[in-house]
């Protein structure tokens, strides 16, 4: 037998293969050749937890504060040790082959190079009942599902914003939907991306089309599914299409926004789940998730915190006094920096652990990620109302979300001041979740750093809190992995990588 592997990385999953079996008919006794992965409804079960369990993996994390790093909202501390430090410093020093940009490309692969093989082997089995049918199809929705997310995760990263105008000709990533040993794929356009990602949600939406979904729900479902179809149509820049799915789980008022300082600090600080319309199982010890601990460094021996990266003043001073979220997404700490103690530097607070995930005495950071909640959707029926000039609609989703949230509601703005302003809500509602950069990029916007809260505590010059970067610099699209590029011929690098 051959080794399984694609022409982007190589993957092992529910199989273990080898590279000969001198009797072709006999298979080893402690593993599984890929024909014989799905025989029944509890083969596609298994595969399908596995599903869940890969899915949680690439969510938090690098997977997240990465894109945060990168942008315009936090300074490196003096004792960040160059954790995350080149796409923080952009330029000459974040190379394609910066460890970063090959986990994660690499992680997105392998999950779909395991989704492909299992589109095709759910197909071979048969079901013995109507509630076996009905599993079935779950199964294969929640692939279907998983596909589209990490094709839409790629796309945002690796190429250019969606252009109307220019996605049939803009150069994507490499679409992979049939497993090929031998593959050597060239780059898909960003429309042919875009394309496969609508495609997997129409599939996902027939197969999930019964699966109601629920308030903090732990599995996919056709809220899930619409989630997804509402950010896609978003970045397609299809306002109709973006504006009909947000609004629709909106109207349904199944999903509820926080209302009170104390439920919206239970929700980010506690998991409470009120606005999630899907969030990650975890539990301890053995289901944990990936953390944004780069925020805090809680040091327990001197009660101090030691972090990373600390968000600019602007970012902090951007709330209004009144706003529930200010005192819920940053608190004012004692700090060390370089030996030197720090008294009221304002620290990202947005995931400081839930005390019901820790291990030990004091925090691991822990939470169940938020992959899709609410507030999102107000704000993408907001934005697509904004931009297609349906300003009664954006007013009424944008000051849904700010009300929620302890302010008072807009009245008599429309046209560019409109869009400046459902701009600053998702600014401030989203931040630290992952999406600056990705905004940045898709409002055709470069920034300048600025507002070090003390410079102290910071490393300070033009490639760090007074970085200055164009709305056409090439990095905010990152570059193929090195490696990739120089194994498979076929790909073509991204400019200025």
């Amino acid at each position: 037998m051959k080794n399984i592997k694609i022409g982007l990385i190589a993957t092992v999953v529910l199989t273990t293969l080898f590279s000969s079996c001198k009797k072709l008919d006999l298979f080893p006794y402690n593993s599984i050749e890929q024909s014989q992965s799905f025989k029944t409804v509890k083969d596609a079960k298994t595969w399908n937890a596995g599903l869940y369990a890969t899915f949680r993996g690439r969510q938090y994390g690098s997977y997240m504060f990465i894109t945060d790093v990168q942008a315009d909202q936090l300074n490196a501390s003096l004792d960040f040790g160059n954790r995350n430090g080149n796409p923080h410093r952009w330029g000459t020093s974040f190379l394609a082959d910066d460890g970063t940009i090959r986990d994660i490309w690499a992680a997105f692969y392998s999950a779909i190079a395991n989704i492909n093989v299992a589109i095709k082997g759910l197909e071979d089995v048969k079901p013995l009942d109507a509630t076996e049918a009905a599993s079935l199809d779950r199964y294969k929705g929640d692939a279907y599902f998983a596909r589209a997310f990490y094709y839409h995760q790629l796309a945002l990263r690796w190429s250019k914003a969606y252009s109307p105008a220019t996605a049939a000709t803009d150069l994507s990533v490499p679409l992979i939907t049939v497993y090929d040993v031998n593959a050597q794929p060239s780059r898909a356009t960003v429309k042919q991306v875009y394309d496969q990602i609508n495609s997997d949600i129409t599939q996902a939406k027939k197969f999930l089309g019964s699966v109601a979904g629920a308030v903090g729900t732990k599995t996919f479902n056709i809220d899930v599914v619409t989630a997804l179809e509402a950010r896609v149509k978003l970045c397609m820049q299809d306002w109709a299409g973006a504006y009909t799915a947000a609004n629709s789980l909106i109207t349904a008022n199944k999903y509820k926004l926080n209302t009170t300082a104390a439920t919206l600090k239970a929700y980010w600080h506690t998991d409470g789940n009120q606005e999630s319309i899907y969030e990650c199982f975890v539990s301890k010890p053995n289901e944990l998730a990936n953390t944004n601990s780069i925020y805090l460094g809680f040091i327990p021996a001197t009660g101090r915190f030691t972090p990373d990266f600390i968000p600019s003043t602007w970012v902090y001073n951007g709330y209004d006094a009144a706003d529930f979220r200010k005192a819920i997404y940053f608190e004012p700490m004692r700090v060390t920096v370089s030996g030197l103690s720090f008294n009221n530097i304002v620290l990202v607070n947005k995931y400081p652990g839930n005390p019901a995930l820790f291990t030990g005495a004091t925090t691991n950071y822990q939470h169940a990620p938020k992959v899709f909640r609410i507030a999102e959707m107000y704000l993408i029926a907001a934005e697509a109302s904004a931009e297609s000039a349906g300003t009664a609609n954006a007013l009424t989703a944008l000051n849904a979300l700010r009300v929620a949230r302890g302010l008072t509601a807009l009245t008599g703005i429309s046209g560019a001041a409109l869009i400046a302003a459902v701009r600053g809500e998702r600014t401030k509602e989203l931040a630290f979740e992952g999406f600056r950069l990705d905004d940045l990029k898709r409002w055709n916007l470069g920034f300048t750093r600025s507002g070090a809260q003390d410079v102290n505590t910071i490393n300070v010059g033009s490639n760090y809190n007074t970085l200055s970067i164009q709305a056409n610099d090439p990095k905010f699209i990152w570059g193929l992995p090195a490696n990739d590029v120089t194994i498979n011929k076929n790909l073509v690098q991204n400019q200025g990588w």
